[in-house]
């Protein structure tokens, strides 16, 4: 089950049928999830990584959520979420969506 603030929440499901050893399985799956692009979002700020830094951290520090880090890594086109915070002095954006 995907919680609603996660950053699958709304990605479509699909399945596949396996034969394997006679019995048929049925197999559900989320489809691929692609990073969208920042147009459609407005930067509230930059956040200038510090020593220590964590992306956990940031997300609680943003979005009350150390779960939504996500949304940074998106915001900033990384796949790897400790990738934000390994060069101290990157200036990493902060947005929120345009709705």
């Amino acid at each position: 089950m995907i919680s609603p603030g996660s950053r699958y929440a709304s990605i479509d499901t699909d399945t596949v049928t396996a034969d394997v050893d006679g019995e048929t399985h049925v197999i559900r799956y989320l489809k691929r999830r692609f990073i969208p692009s920042p147009t459609g979002t407005i930067t509230l700020l930059q956040h200038l990584v510090r020593q220590g830094d964590r992306v956990d951290n940031l997300g609680t520090l943003y979005f009350s959520d150390p779960t939504q880090f996500w949304r940074i890594c998106d915001a900033n086109n990384v796949l790897r979420p400790d990738e934000l915070v390994e060069t101290i002095g990157r200036s990493v954006s902060i947005v929120l969506p345009l709705r």
